[in-house]
C-alpha cells in the first residue's frame, strides 16, 4: 500500500475593504489582508494547519506587514475587524522607498542599477 504524503506552504485570501491612507506613502490604498500556513496533506487533501501568519499589503505601493494574530483571527472568522498602526508590523517596505533618481538627467528607475542606463553617470545613495 503507497501512501501519497506532503508537506506544503499555503496562502488564503481575506475580504476587508476599508480605504486607508498608507503609513509608508500617504498615498489611498486599500489593505489585502490575507494568511500563509504550512499544511499537511495525505492524498492531496489538505489535513493539519500550523504556523498560521496574518500579512497584510498595500494596494498603493505593495508595502507587506505582519498583522496581530488576534486581528487576523477575527478577519479570518468573517468579522468586522478594524486594523489599526498599532496592529501592524513592517516587513518589507513598498516600492516607493526604491526609486532611484539619477541627479544627472532626472530619470527614475524601481532598478537595482549602480548607473543611470540613460546617461551612464553613478547613482548616489
Amino acid at each position: 500500500m503507497f501512501f501519497m504524503i506532503g508537506i506544503t506552504q499555503g496562502k488564503k485570501d481575506f475580504e476587508y475593504d476599508r480605504l486607508v491612507i498608507c503609513e509608508h506613502c500617504g498615498s489611498y490604498g486599500r489593505y489585502q489582508v490575507f494568511m500563509t500556513y504550512m499544511c499537511l496533506s495525505l492524498f492531496f487533501i489538505p489535513c493539519f494547519k500550523w504556523s498560521r501568519q496574518y500579512y497584510v499589503k498595500t494596494t498603493c505601493c505593495d508595502t507587506v506587514y505582519a498583522l496581530d494574530p488576534e486581528v487576523g483571527k477575527r478577519i479570518a472568522r468573517g468579522e468586522d475587524a478594524e486594523i489599526l498602526p498599532r496592529n501592524l508590523t513592517q516587513v518589507r517596505a513598498g516600492y516607493k522607498s526604491r526609486i532611484k533618481r539619477c541627479e544627472h538627467c532626472g530619470f527614475e528607475t524601481r532598478e537595482d542599477f549602480e548607473f543611470c542606463p540613460r546617461c551612464g553617470k553613478r547613482f548616489f545613495t
